[in-house]
């Protein structure tokens, strides 16, 4: 009765590991993200078993079936069109569905758009984040690009063909055109593209509606050193609050990243 989370390939096919058709061919049913395309797939790894859509629109009401299913102690696979389900995909509804009837919870790993970019971004991969898609417009769009162009890890994120241009735009915008990006175009598939640039030419070079899926690398912002004289004026205010010098100093060294000795005799 597990929940078998299953990777599939990104793009090729080929890169379909044989215990991943083993573990679909072990299960009862498939859910997946779109039949059709699932079906090529396993066609293509020679597996028969029975198929059920689950995808963003039927998601919560599909899930009550799946929780069913293994309640009655069929072996159930999820699949996405690409990639990890739950990552920037339906999933995690299933996840919770299956520990709330202490159903095994299980993964096949596969193929990773988020790790196959960073690897070829030549960016840095020993900190990253991963922003999945950025939203559409209005105030939670402005505040997710403020926070990226702010970060100081690489950041990771997927984007529309119709949205990678504004994506890209309004990052330059905030983070500046010198910010460096790697922008990958259906990685693994006939038509993949690389390209590596500056946001500034990236805003020239992805202009309107594109084609493909889209996985950009950002390089982080670099780290900028603390405002030794903010910080005094700061600690200076704390005091003429009625906050003692010793006080001061450490909440405002805490904020700041400025050491409290440097400060405590700047202050001085």
């Amino acid at each position: 009765m597990p929940l078998i989370l299953c990777g599939t390939p990104i793009g090729n096919l080929d890169d379909a590991a044989p215990r991943l058709a083993a573990t679909l061919r072990d299960c009862d049913v498939v859910f997946a993200e779109d039949t059709r395309r699932t079906r090529i797939l396993l066609d293509r790894l020679a597996v028969d078993v029975p198929l059920r859509s689950f995808f963003t629109g039927n998601e919560r009401q599909r899930t009550d079936e799946l929780r069913r299913r293994l309640e009655a102690g069929e072996t159930v696979g999820l699949v996405t069109d690409a990639g990890m389900p739950s990552i920037s995909d339906p999933g995690l509804l299933a996840v919770t569905a299956a520990r709330s009837v202490g159903a095994p919870v299980t993964v096949v790993p596969g193929p990773s758009a988020v790790t196959a970019a960073l690897a070829v971004s030549g960016l840095a991969s020993d900190r990253f984040v991963f922003e999945g898609f950025l939203p559409r417009a209005g105030s939670d769009r402005r505040t997710r690009i403020e926070d990226i162009a702010a970060e100081t890890r690489t950041v990771v994120f997927f984007a529309s063909p119709r949205r990678v241009g504004s994506d890209l735009r309004d990052l330059a915008e905030a983070a500046g055109n010198d910010r460096q990006v790697c922008v990958a175009r259906e990685l693994t598939k006939l038509h993949e593209e690389l390209w590596w640039g500056s946001l500034g030419e990236a805003v020239g070079r992805f202009v309107g509606d594109q084609r493909g899926e889209f996985t950009v690398v950002l390089a982080g912002e670099h780290p900028r050193p603390p405002d030794l004289q903010a910080a005094v004026e700061a600690v200076r205010a704390l005091v003429q609050e009625g906050e003692s010098m010793s006080s001061a100093v450490r909440i405002v060294a805490e904020r700041s990243g400025v050491s409290r000795r440097v400060l405590y005799e700047a202050t001085l």
